[in-house]
């Protein structure tokens, strides 16, 4: 298997499992990493929102020894704000490897207050913004961007010159502009060969639903990793696909619908442990049903599980009425 660092880490697997907003917390992560993930990132936590003390947010930078690699995504538009949301981090006693900064985000709420995405507009600026931000970082930085802001101005390369000279440590690169959010095709096209021009490791993101789908992305783009978010939501076997195949060069089969349904509870006991039972099963509601999603004949047991859960036990008694436990 190709290798590759993070600065000194050594990431074991070729697999990076995206930081999405509801979905990867302490529970998520953990319960996927046993699937070959190699790296993973928080959810992404507001800056502001450590420096102003918000209870709920010091939940995100939760993380655990089964839990590493680990990078905690901040943003934030401001460089001094930024840094002192990543002393508070430190200052915490949070195991964690490195800090991401989120300059991909396209939703409205964050690009409007100049975050995410809307970083990526000025190059210049966003070269002083980084430089800031590692100059201080006692932990390797890296940063997650998009094509650029709209179709006229893909201005992916000169951002990623400018983050290089900042010092970052990775870049992961979703192959849609701001203004896609997550509609249409990711263009990688326009990545192709990317990696061969950069300094530092290259991580590829947008799409991922099948093992193909990440064969396809690192082949046209030579990436060092390849991020699985939605698409391995109610799949983790996705993940197991992708770090094997890699690993050995065999593909793996889908797992039987039966199987999957013991992974589901597997994670609704950790997301129990993690967030009480009424967070947990109200969490779920929007992602247990993407355990059946691949099994063709599913459509009653999504809605089901969809609208009905409030309980451990309202899960367990509709998957055994479907028959897919004891």
């Amino acid at each position: 298997m190709r290798m590759w660092n993070i600065k000194n880490l050594k990431i074991q697997s070729r697999v990076v499992l995206a930081p999405m907003a509801g979905i990867t917390s302490l529970a998520y992560r953990e319960f996927m990493k046993p699937f070959g993930v190699g790296v993973s990132v928080t959810e992404m936590v507001s800056d502001y929102g450590l420096v102003y003390g918000n209870e709920h947010t010091f939940d995100y930078i939760k993380t655990s020894d089964i839990d590493n690699p680990v990078g905690v995504q901040l943003f934030g538009h401001e460089a001094d704000v930024i840094i002192k949301a990543m002393q508070i981090i430190i200052d915490s006693g949070a195991k964690f490897d490195f800090f991401d900064i989120n300059l991909g985000c396209p939703v409205h709420k964050v690009t409007n207050g100049g975050s995410g995405s809307a970083m990526l507009k000025d190059t210049e600026k966003l070269r002083e913004f980084m430089s800031k931000i590692v100059k201080f970082s006692p932990k390797p930085v890296t940063a997650k961007i998009r094509l650029g802001w709209d179709d006229k101005h893909l201005n992916f390369k000169e951002n990623i010159k400018a983050l290089e000279e900042a010092g970052v440590a990775m870049i992961a690169i979703h192959a849609r502009s701001a203004k896609q959010m997550y509609a249409g095709e990711p263009n990688f096209e326009i990545l192709r060969n990317l990696r061969d021009e950069m300094k530092v490791p290259l991580v590829i993101s947008g799409n991922i639903f099948t093992l193909d789908d990440a064969i396809r992305a690192l082949e046209i783009t030579h990436a060092d990793g390849v991020m699985v978010a939605r698409g391995g939501v109610g799949n983790p076997n996705l993940i197991k696909q992708i770090d094997t195949y890699y690993k050995t060069g065999e593909r793996i089969k889908e797992p039987s619908i039966e199987e999957n349904a013991q992974n589901l509870i597997k994670f609704m006991d950790m997301l129990i442990e993690e967030k009480g039972e009424y967070r947990a099963m109200k969490n779920l509601r929007g992602i247990a049903p993407k355990f059946f999603s691949n099994y063709p004949g599913s459509k009653q047991l999504k809605n089901e599980i969809a609208q009905t859960i409030n309980t451990r036990d309202d899960l367990l008694t509709i998957l055994k009425n479907h028959n897919l436990i004891n």
